[in-house]
């Protein structure tokens, strides 16, 4: 039996919806609907009673509810008790966070932090999006930083995570410079020329804002697709190399902008970018899971950090 078949019942029992929970647990609702399966057959009993709608508990399901949810405290208690006995445990940060902004966002992040906050010891777990979510999620981590797009959001219930929006990142494309600095590839190519693309693989998040580009765009891009990776900074390295054109956040090219490495290959269309929250999320503290004492100090400090920015803008706004 594995851990997540237990969260998955509990969730299942507590939004009474295979839908919403497989939502709410990251996956599709077939996966779910097999995790319970496999729940049941481990068992060796029906859980759900399948003949009726709403979903319903059979009899044994009602008992191994109870049950579930004692287990489950009892295999976090004992993490938790684990974690607890590493050095520094209760005074280090565990943070998961997608590649890119382990690399742009972060370190400046902590730098500020540790002149404004305190200084910080963190323990960093560079994951793609779905799994930094699912480290928080299973109580893998204190924090998540992660981005956000409404039409591609993180869809974690604000009844159980707290979310502070940290800043905005724009996705562009960008090409190497020739000699007279200006980008080798420039949108929007044709279709007897269409330009070398790199591009994010399937699963990829930046990968489908990439898609959303495309898809929202009124005049159609040309694209030949030649190389594709899940990370932007692989992306950026073929570009530099002359391989194509990339989307890519703008932090992620910063230096390579102001050395005239890249240029922006969009002409500045307006409909060949888009614009993304960095959110960041923690597991609001509860009597069962209370939750390290320094993340609630930063918490606090952030917003109140957040506060006094939204008041600053307000007053601008009335002055103009």
């Amino acid at each position: 039996m594995e851990t997540k078949w237990l969260e998955d019942f509990i969730s299942l029992v507590e939004t009474n919806n295979f839908s919403r929970s497989a939502a709410l647990r990251h996956v599709t609702q077939p996966a779910f609907s097999r995790r319970i399966q496999s729940l049941e057959n481990w068992l060796g009993t029906d859980l759900i009673d399948r003949t009726s709608y709403p979903t319903r508990l059979t009899p044994a399901g009602v008992v191994f509810y109870e049950q579930a949810l004692e287990m489950l405290a009892q295999i976090n208690g004992a993490r938790d008790m684990l974690r607890s006995k590493r050095a520094a445990a209760q005074t280090s940060i565990d943070l998961a966070v997608p590649h890119t902004l382990s690399l742009t966002f972060v370190p400046k992040w902590l730098t500020a932090l540790e002149h404004d906050f305190a200084p910080i010891s963190s323990r960093l777990m560079a994951l793609n999006v779905h799994d930094a979510v699912l480290q928080l999620v299973e109580g893998g981590c204190d924090l998540l930083l992660c981005y956000h797009h409404p039409r591609q959001p993180v869809q974690l219930d604000p009844g159980r995570y707290d979310m502070l929006v940290m800043g905005r990142e724009s996705l562009r494309a960008y090409a190497r410079c020739d000699k007279n600095k200006v980008p080798e590839f420039t949108l929007p190519g044709s279709a007897k020329n269409p330009l070398p693309f790199l591009s994010y693989t399937n699963n990829a998040y930046l990968g489908r804002m990439v898609d959303l580009i495309l898809a929202d765009t009124k005049q159609q891009l040309h694209l030949d697709p030649q190389y594709e990776t899940d990370m932007a900074e692989g992306l950026k390295m073929m570009a530099l190399e002359g391989r194509g054109i990339a989307f890519l956040p703008e932090s992620a090219v910063t230096r390579e902008l102001k050395q005239k490495q890249l240029a922006r290959a969009d002409g500045g269309v307006p409909d060949w970018e888009i614009e993304m929250e960095i959110r960041l999320y923690r597991e609001r503290p509860s009597a069962q899971r209370r939750g390290k004492a320094i993340v609630e100090r930063l918490w606090e400090f952030l917003e109140h950090e957040q506060k006094n920015a939204n008041r600053k803008r307000r007053v601008a706004v009335s002055e103009r």
